[in-house]
């Protein structure tokens, strides 16, 4: 309906630049946007203020113009001018719930569409240390980015997703010597426990493991543990593979595959970050300070030069990011957009300034950044801090077995990534309306059993066939569900343009609220058999947008409840 009020517009603007009364050199795109008050109608654009300096003209007059060059049209009911020149369209009952057939004819493919062109996007996510269990904030991370990798895709976009280990470095070597010190037999408490070292239960498991010369298989390996207590070289190896395969479990728990692990330790043995650093060198953005050698950041718009390789040695984190970086754009991903927790915001800068630095041919502010803020988890108003497996922090696991995939995969992707997100344990296992997802996922139950209700009574229509029947209603409620409806394409297409989830948590609340509010008053199961139809018709409609809305937050649609 609103690409129909646009072209409209169009070609009264097109009939008034014929005119000469606004100039044919220049081009007025019509914004048009969803009204919030009905009374104002279903859609209203502000092209007429727009265009009035052009047309010389006041802006009401120009939109008493506009409108009188509007091309009749039997979806609009009405158009008035309001205010200084806002133009606002009433939609006709037909065209309103033209939509529901709209829906019901493509099913699943409905919301979807090929903006992307099948262009090739990456998407980093989680790309967690392999040093413990995932925490909660991992999962906000995963919910967001697996999130967004549907809203790409759901856009005409070819998704791939990557995993990026930082299995290279200062917590690798303290992670060795925490199981070395479990497996010789030392706990936390001990005085000659690695000052640095990680304390939670999960590394007793995998010392056992290691002693025990058990097989763990990750992605890329198959490594089994030696059982020798002074071989931390094997030690370590043997503890990044088990972590590899829990974090992969855990993952795969909360419905999140990846299409690429790419390991930080590969840069250094394929001599990719030697590489960079030369190319930086050569390039004459490097120099030597205090033993130390730097990269010149402010010329691309730092706030100082940063320290690349430390004068006792080795390198900073940010230079195998580059490095790391430097080999997305050699693969060809033009658009890469990684999804990160709110404390690597330091990282974007120095990235983005080493691969200008490279002159690659890398445009200024690649890569995109989505940056989430921090997590806090509370059962009955208070803060919970600690998981036993863990030792210091709450796990994704502990999340999921608490309340499941469904409600942990909801509230993490709910709020602006750019928010702090507070998960309610006790809001989250609640079978109440405040608990969003068993709004939701109750609207979509409502509806199934309103289907089995009319299977039992012998009445088994198609859903074409209750659609020939929509012209029965007309009820405000209905056309404000029809209006809603027909919003859900262009949102999941700006969801993916803001790299904004959470759009789509709250238009399904907002849909499921109109559908409760709806069922409530009004009875589907009537005697006149075309108001019925009618309804279930937009019932259908309503359920095939929740079950479209769902997939693509990775929410499962259950038919009871």
């Amino acid at each position: 309906m609103k690409d129909t009020v646009a072209q409209l517009l169009e070609a009264a603007l097109a009939s008034l630049a014929d005119e000469g009364v606004l100039p044919k050199d220049q081009t007025f795109s019509p914004k048009v946007d969803n009204t919030k008050d009905k009374t104002h109608g279903d859609f209203a654009t502000n092209v007429a203020l727009a265009a009035a300096k052009a047309a010389g003209k006041p802006p009401r007059e120009l939109a008493q113009l506009l409108v009188s060059r509007l091309p009749a049209n039997t979806a609009v009911s009405k158009v008035e001018i309001a205010g200084p020149g806002f133009i606002n369209f009433f939609m006709s009952d037909a065209s309103s719930f033209a939509v529901v057939n709209t829906i019901l004819a493509a099913g699943a493919a409905y919301g979807r569409n090929t903006s992307g062109q099948n262009e090739s996007v990456q998407v980093e996510f989680v790309s967690a240390n392999p040093t413990g269990p995932l925490h909660v904030g991992h999962g906000r991370g995963a919910a967001i980015g697996d999130c967004l990798c549907r809203l790409l895709e759901a856009n005409g976009y070819r998704v791939t997703r990557e995993f990026y280990y930082n299995d290279a470095g200062a917590q690798i070597n303290n992670l060795g010597l925490s199981v070395q010190a479990r497996a010789k037999g030392l706990t936390p408490e001990h005085e000659s426990w690695p000052a640095d070292g990680y304390r939670g239960d999960y590394i007793t498991d995998v010392a056992n493991s290691y002693m025990a010369r058990e097989t763990v298989t990750a992605d890329d390996r198959e490594v089994t543990g030696a059982g020798d207590a002074d071989n931390l070289e094997a030690i370590q190896d043997f503890a990044v593979a088990y972590l590899r395969r829990e974090q992969d479990l855990d993952l795969k728990a909360f419905g999140v595959e990846f299409d690429v692990y790419f390991l930080e330790s590969s840069l250094y043995a394929d001599g990719k970050v030697e590489a960079t650093v030369n190319t930086l060198t050569e390039n004459g953005y490097t120099y030597e300070q205090d033993g130390a050698l730097w990269l010149r950041t402010i010329e691309f718009g730092d706030d100082k030069d940063r320290v690349m390789r430390k004068k006792e040695g080795g390198y900073t984190y940010f230079v195998p990011d580059v490095a790391y970086h430097l080999n997305k754009w050699q693969r060809g991903f033009t658009t890469v957009i990684n999804e990160q927790g709110a404390d690597h915001h330091s990282t974007v800068t120095r990235v983005r300034a080493g691969l200008q630095a490279l002159k690659a041919g890398i445009p200024e502010g690649w890569p995109d950044y989505v940056l989430h803020q921090m997590v806090m988890v509370t059962r009955s108003g208070q803060e919970v801090k600690i998981s036993k497996r863990a030792g210091s922090y709450v796990t994704l696991r502990d999340l999921i077995d608490e309340v499941g995939r469904d409600a942990t995969r909801f509230f993490l992707a709910a709020r602006r990534v750019d928010s702090q997100l507070t998960f309610d344990i006790d809001l989250a296992r609640s079978q109440t309306n405040e608990n969003p997802v068993y709004y939701i996922q109750y609207a979509h139950a409502r509806i199934c059993s309103v289907i089995r209700k009319l299977n039992e009574l012998g009445i088994d229509k198609s859903a074409e066939a209750f659609a020939e029947h929509l012209d029965a209603l007309g009820l405000d409620e209905e056309r404000d569900i029809a209006n809603k409806l027909a919003q859900y394409p262009e949102l999941i297409s700006n969801a993916a343009v803001l790299r904004e989830p959470h759009h789509l948590t709250h238009y399904l609340r907002e849909l499921a609220g109109q559908f409760h509010t709806y069922y409530n008053a009004h009875k589907v199961l009537v005697d006149d058999e075309q108001v019925r139809d009618g309804r279930v018709a937009l019932y259908l409609a309503v359920r095939q947008v929740l079950v479209n809305g769902l997939e693509l937050l990775g929410v499962s649609a259950p038919e009871e409840m």
